[in-house]
């Protein structure tokens, strides 16, 4: 049932842009919850380089004294991947393409990530 709903949410984050391309919810030690990915990506690789990334992000702030991490952005020449906390215990992940206006994607992935901590 939680898997469901958080599927759906991430059903309804992919349709609200058509910049997003994938998105997944994974625990902080990068085990899948739930996934939009296409079948060329392997989720347990998403998995395991999400919390990983973001492990080095919030270490990397705290370090560097900028604060409680907020996201991690990673642009490449085929678009983005950005992962935010949900809650204390789990990412998301959501590509997006290059064109992507990241601050409607930050607007939506910051709602979904509310709709998100409300059902884990």
């Amino acid at each position: 049932m939680r898997e469901e709903s958080i599927t759906s949410i991430l059903a309804d984050l992919n349709s609200s842009s058509t910049d997003i391309e994938a998105s997944a919810i994974i625990s902080t030690d990068g085990l899948v919850i739930a996934s939009l990915l296409p079948t060329s990506v392997d989720e347990d690789r998403v998995g395991a380089m999400s919390a990983a990334m973001l492990s080095l992000g919030d270490r990397t702030a705290l370090e560097l004294d900028r604060g409680a991490l907020e996201q991690v952005l990673i642009k490449g020449a085929n678009g983005y991947i950005l992962m935010t906390h949900v809650g204390h215990d789990a990412v998301l992940t959501v590509m997006t393409k290059s064109s992507a206006k990241l601050g409607l994607i930050f607007l939506d992935v910051k709602r979904a990530v509310a709709d998100v901590t409300s059902v884990l």
